[in-house]
């Protein structure tokens, strides 16, 4: 997807941050991501726009079993 088509992602936004990144990793198992891998690939995501630190243990969490559910 171009960038303009990717909606703006927050940390809230899990099911569309889990969806990016099974797009873009496709071939990464996540349930095997350390938190600090998935902080950087979160961040560095097209369409990912909020504060870097504004993340936590939990939000990571969230994001990991969204993404689990997601490759299954």
């Amino acid at each position: 997807m171009a960038k303009s088509e990717w909606p703006l992602m927050k940390w809230t936004d899990t099911l569309d941050i889990a969806i990016a990144l099974y797009d873009k990793y496709p071939d990464v198992d996540p349930q095997y991501v350390r938190y600090t891998d998935l902080h950087a690939w979160v961040t560095g995501l097209e369409g990912f726009e909020d504060d870097p630190q504004r993340s936590n243990e939990k939000i990571l969490e969230a994001i990991q079993m969204a993404w689990i559910d997601e490759a299954q």
